[in-house]
């Protein structure tokens, strides 16, 4: 039987302060500035009421050293264009490579490609000197930008840290992005080295890449080198050689260039599904900052922990995962299908090489679950469960204590590429509780605003942030005055971030992130989460995925509620599944909630990371042009959103239609 939303799964144990990282915090707190703290609530309200105090606790606990004192914590609290530390001269890779014994491994490269990989401590200090003096012999400096079209191996670690030391900016596009998609990204930051892979293995599926790197490369006038990782058994032509240049160069053991705290390290990117991708900059000092806030008292990761979290080098979780070796963590390289195996595949992974930390998103989650995968033969060592990217339902927490136990920890989160981490999230301090996210993370002063701007409680609101975080990009790419970051986060509230996620603030702090606000369906002044709609309809046995959207009525009506679904193999969306469908909606929602339509489709369409477009779906079915709606190098499957389109011809012939029969041109496959 499934919990009830909010029901308690894990309660904090009575020892939890002297055995968790962030009960030593605390403990640090009171020996070091007397601070004594009895609560989480009380730790998070003095995290955000006394930001110099909690920002500089984190600095001086994670042992932050600067060639140069800071002048200040926060020297001017605006936003945007708060200053933090100005004066610091710091590295992230410095901090990063100082960690670890030499023999303990400290990073492990799996793949459907080839065999394992792994680095010690000392070969990944080695190989980044090696790397270092490579960039330096190809006439890399300070400032300039090496970029990645990699898979999710040891070698993108190892050329993102060697850059990083430099003083250089790093961005990277994962391998199965298509050329329009890397080039809109990469050409922004005009790079002068590309480091690439020509092909890899997909499940059982070779995929040969060379065509999409020699496009890329033609569109890239700045390149002035291509390198090849030279990964399994593909070759890139007229490239150097990874491997030849880090056995030929001589270790460069200079210390690594120290920068200001607001210095570039890397570029992320948008998903880029409803335009040109934002190309948005973190600085040195406030991805180290965040990451050693985010990964010792948020995810408990310290030494001796082995950290998996399965992630392309596009999204954010990758640059996060790297970051497990701040603090000491080993990190599992994953690169492949991850339903290979029938969704074992992962796990395995998980098993023979320790991991304590698991990350995956939560609709891997519910994919092992639907698929009726058995965990319990295992012998995992995995004490936590990360779950990001999309919200849980509660028949996720349920499994996950089904088939790990009870006293593994299932920390869920959300949060964004633009501060590269989490603004709610679970820690040890805080019990879990099924369909929620059980607090705000600590320095995150997150609140959820009506449209006037006033904060709501037991509501749903835009999730705002009304103070700075060192980690909120130092800015976009080429947007010199600052009008393209403003518009993207200020607008709406000035002087606050709008993060453009649905969420209700729970009275005990937890949260339910319900969407993304600009996919918020709105009948008739009501704004309900589509994430409300899947909890329901996913759950049904007739259905095996669903997308929602609401087409505004401009006359001021309540619109239309369309509802597509996937049906579950061997099901025909017919009347009387339609009729199960909005019964179910009626008695779990509301008969708001009640679609005007259902219709069969073959896909829903997602980004590259796994989100569903419900906006880019929603503008095709208003009439806006695929072309101008969406790249098809950004979709998991480029032809996704055909059905969609072909949906909004049908729904323009003037002649009124009915339910969709079976021969309608959405419908699904056989």
């Amino acid at each position: 039987m499934n919990p009830a939303p909010g029901q308690v799964m894990w309660t904090p144990p009575p020892d939890v302060r002297r055995r968790t990282r962030i009960g030593g915090f605390l403990a640090w707190l009171a020996e070091n500035r007397g601070l004594r703290l009895d609560s989480f609530e009380e730790l998070w309200r003095w995290s955000v009421e006394d930001l110099d105090g909690f920002w500089s606790a984190v600095w001086e606990h994670g042992g932050v050293r600067s060639s140069e004192p800071y002048e200040a914590v926060l020297a001017d609290a605006s936003m945007p264009g708060a200053v933090w530390f100005p004066g610091a001269r710091v590295n992230y890779a410095e901090h990063l490579l100082r960690q670890g014994a030499d023999s303990e491994v400290a990073v492990l490269g799996r793949s459907q490609t080839r065999a394992d990989v792994d680095l010690t401590w000392r070969q990944l200090r080695e190989q980044v000197a090696r790397a270092r003096a490579v960039l330096v012999g190809l006439g890399v400096g300070r400032g300039d930008r090496v970029v990645g079209y990699l898979p999710n191996v040891p070698e993108a670690v190892v050329a993102f840290l060697a850059t990083a030391s430099l003083g250089a900016v790093w961005a990277t596009c994962a391998t199965e992005f298509g050329p329009r998609s890397v080039v809109d990204r990469f050409a922004q930051v005009e790079p002068v080295v590309l480091i690439t892979a020509g092909g890899y293995r997909y499940g059982r599926k070779d995929v040969d890449r060379g065509e999409e790197v020699a496009e890329i490369r033609a569109s890239l006038p700045t390149l002035r080198h291509v390198v090849d990782v030279e990964y399994g058994q593909w070759r890139v032509p007229d490239s150097l050689s990874w491997p030849r240049l880090l056995a030929g160069a001589t270790p460069d053991l200079s210390p690594p260039e120290a920068v200001p705290f607001d210095h570039p390290l890397f570029v992320l990117f948008s998903s880029g599904t409803t335009g040109v991708p934002k190309a948005i900059v973190h600085g040195h000092g406030g991805i180290l900052l965040e990451h050693l806030k985010n990964h010792p008292l948020s995810w408990d990761l310290g030494p001796g922990d082995r950290m998996l979290w399965y992630s392309t080098t596009a999204w954010m979780m990758w640059n996060a995962l790297v970051s497990g070796l701040l603090v000491g963590t080993s990190i599992v390289l994953l690169d492949g299908d991850p339903g290979y195996e029938g969704f074992l595949w992962q796990w395995r992974v998980a098993e023979r090489a320790g991991v304590t930390c698991f990350g995956l998103s939560p609709g891997f989650l519910m994919a092992c679950r639907a698929a009726g995968v058995d965990l319990r033969g295992l012998d995992l060592s995995v004490r936590i469960v990360c779950t990001a990217g999309a919200p849980m339902p509660v028949e996720g927490y349920a499994w996950v204590a089904e088939q790990l136990g009870s006293e593994v920890v299932l920390n869920n989160g959300s949060g964004g590429t633009d501060v590269c981490s989490a603004l709610v999230q679970g820690c040890l301090l805080l019990p879990v509780l099924a369909g929620r996210i059980s607090g705000r993370v600590l320095g995150g002063d997150t609140r959820a605003f009506d449209e006037q701007g006033r904060e709501v409680v037991g509501e749903p609101g835009e999730l705002v942030i009304t103070k700075p975080m060192p980690s909120m990009p130092i800015g976009l790419w080429d947007d010199p005055d600052g009008s393209r970051l403003r518009a993207a986060y200020f607008d709406a509230y000035p002087g606050v971030w709008k993060h453009g996620d649905w969420i209700i603030f729970h009275r005990d702090g937890s949260s339910t992130v319900t969407g993304r606000s600009d996919a918020t369906l709105n009948r008739g002044g009501v704004r309900m989460g589509t994430a409300e709609f899947y909890g329901v309809v996913e759950q049904l046995p007739e259905v095996a995925d669903a997308l929602v959207v609401h087409l505004e009525d401009a006359e001021g009506g309540h619109g239309e509620l369309l509802l597509f679904v996937v049906p579950a193999s061997g099901v025909e969306l017919d009347d009387v599944v339609r009729g199960v469908i909005r019964d179910a909606l009626r008695v779990a929602l509301s008969p708001r909630h009640v679609p005007d339509r259902i219709e069969a489709v073959p896909s829903v369409p997602r980004n590259l990371t796994g989100k569903k477009l419900e906006v880019p779906v929603k503008r095709i079915l208003q009439g806006v042009p695929l072309e101008t709606v969406a790249s098809r190098d950004a979709l998991l499957d480029p032809a996704a959103l055909d059905p969609y389109v072909e949906q909004a011809r049908l729904d323009r012939q003037p002649t009124p239609r009915s339910e969709p029969s079976q021969s309608s041109a959405v419908a699904p496959p056989s």
